[in-house]
């Protein structure tokens, strides 16, 4: 059973989502909890409601929401992403969670991918009432992800457009916007400049997700560059995690994400899926790695 939720942050920006409830007994039953957002930019309908489905169909209790600026949630300037931000709104949403009376306090696990996948990471390590961690396809550091997605020659002019944009914040003027990723044409300037970035955004997840917008703000790209969410992956333990990763991965290279694994102290688990980035969300790859991921849940959090 899903219903809609809502609740406020600490600076009073309401978020938005659902919550998931196991289909064998009374809603109000307090369940183990997963709390869930997605990566950059995306929106709760691009396939988070399959891991939820199946999550709960499992025994499981799912907290799913749209991070701030984003989708359903509220928040200003629409389109800016700050990760740092999003860390925090999971803390919150996991106070708010352990108010319901749906939720055992005790048994909470997160999950991330992309981006988000950097977030938990980070929460893992620093939130101790986070009793177990999936982290999909994350990003693990920006500064080197970024370097892998744009050319070395054009990452100067990108610095001074940071540095552009930020002289003009200062004057009053508003945040430069960036498109997410191209729509006709790869010379499109944009965060995300893969195919299989265009590809997803622009196929038919459209039609689930018609709240997705295809620009950030330009100091969101910044601020990507800027984080390293693999510093914390060595202080995740003695909380379990499980790393999620395609192989054939672009978008965030999967070979960055192999080497900070190796940092990881047990318990810990890894899952390496043939596919893209992308394709870990759908078909072969989600009917291998989704019930591969309740059961690590179901084994720290039941």
């Amino acid at each position: 059973m899903r219903e809609d939720i809502e609740f406020r942050t600490e600076d009073g920006v309401t978020l938005r989502g659902w919550h998931h409830a196991p289909d064998d007994g009374p809603a109000d039953t307090r369940r183990p909890l997963v709390v869930m957002a997605h990566g950059f930019s995306a929106v709760k309908e691009m396939f988070l409601d399959d891991f939820a489905d199946h999550f709960a169909a499992g025994g499981l209790g799912v907290l799913v929401y749209d991070n701030r600026n984003l989708g359903g949630s509220d928040g200003e300037p629409r389109g800016e992403i700050d990760p740092w931000q999003q860390v925090r709104d999971y803390r919150t949403a996991i106070t708010w969670a352990q108010t319901q009376p749906w939720c055992d306090p005790d048994r909470i696990g997160i999950w991330g991918s992309s981006y988000s996948g950097g977030h938990v990471l980070v929460v893992g390590a620093i939130d101790r009432r986070v009793r177990c961690v999936v982290s999909q396809v994350p990003l693990v550091s920006g500064l080197a992800n970024a370097r892998r997605l744009i050319r070395a020659d054009q990452f100067a002019d990108l610095r001074a457009m940071f540095d552009a944009d930020r002289a003009a914040r200062y004057a009053g003027k508003p945040p430069e916007m960036m498109q997410v990723t191209w729509e006709k044409d790869p010379a499109e300037v944009c965060a995300l400049p893969t195919a299989d970035t265009s590809e997803f955004f622009f196929g038919p997840i459209q039609e689930r997700a018609s709240t997705w917008r295809n620009e950030v703000t330009l100091r969101s790209v910044e601020m990507f560059v800027e984080y390293e969410p693999g510093a914390y992956i060595a202080d995740i333990a003695p909380t379990p995690l499980m790393v999620v990763v395609a192989a054939q991965d672009h978008l965030t290279v999967a070979d960055l994400t192999l080497e900070y694994y190796e940092r990881a102290r047990h318990p810990k688990e890894l899952l390496v899926l043939p596919v893209g980035h992308f394709e870990a969300y759908t078909g072969e790859a989600f009917a291998r790695s989704a019930p591969a991921q309740l059961d690590w849940f179901r084994r720290y959090l039941t």
